[in-house]
């Protein structure tokens, strides 16, 4: 296991109170974000399988080869383009996302026009549970109690789809099983009486067993 991560790589919004101090801070792998946010691999499927029938009708209906390469001509610079776009766009949002977990709480930094901060105290933490995938990368999702956060607030580092109880995450992380560990320290150590709720450690502990695939 590599050495856990502690040298700051963005300033936090605001000075850490008195007594509380960085654990980790990273940003997500792009290429993994680019497939579990922006859906760059179905993308190119579907691309994929336009392509193909646009060229295979063009040649069914002439019988003939030119007709089979202009159509791949038309059809196949503008599905790179928008494939690019969409590349580029998730290695800007993944450079430009910072997580930080420090001994009170999570931040997450993110955005390109109008970059936010959403701060994640532990006390409104009910909840953490890790997912991990074939490209050892893996995702941390925090289930929060309090008032409705933001869906836009939140993006892209956020369930997909759920409006209406936006859900928090740690996506394409690099190494999951040690952020789950300094997380479910943090939180049980955070806890009055040093006794964490059986939901943070119970979630994040089955999360490192199973390590779910994907």
């Amino acid at each position: 296991m590599s050495e856990i991560r502690v040298k700051a790589i963005k300033p936090l919004p605001e000075p850490l109170p008195e007594g509380e101090k960085v654990l980790w801070q990273d940003s997500p792998a792009w290429k993994p974000f680019s497939r579990r946010v922006f859906q760059l691999d179905k993308i190119a499927l579907y691309f994929l399988v336009i392509v193909a029938w646009v060229a295979t009708s063009a040649y069914l209906e002439t019988r003939e080869g030119i007709a089979l390469l202009r159509s791949l001509a038309w059809s196949i610079p503008p599905a790179l383009g928008v494939l690019g776009l969409l590349a580029i766009i998730a290695w800007l949002y993944a450079r430009t996302t910072v997580y930080t977990i420090t001994t009170r709480r999570v931040v997450i930094q993110s955005g390109l026009a109008l970059p936010s901060a959403v701060n994640l105290p532990f006390r409104k933490v009910s909840s953490a549970d890790m997912k991990t995938f074939t490209d050892e990368t893996g995702d941390i999702e925090l289930t929060m109690s309090g008032p409705r956060l933001l869906y836009s607030m939140l993006w892209p580092n956020v369930r997909l789809l759920r409006l209406k109880r936006p859900t928090p995450m740690l996506r394409a992380l690099e190494q999951p099983h040690m952020v789950a560990e300094i997380l479910g320290g943090a939180l049980a150590a955070d806890q009055p009486g040093d006794s964490v709720p059986a939901q943070d450690s119970e979630d994040l502990e089955s999360g490192r067993r199973r390590a779910a695939t994907s």
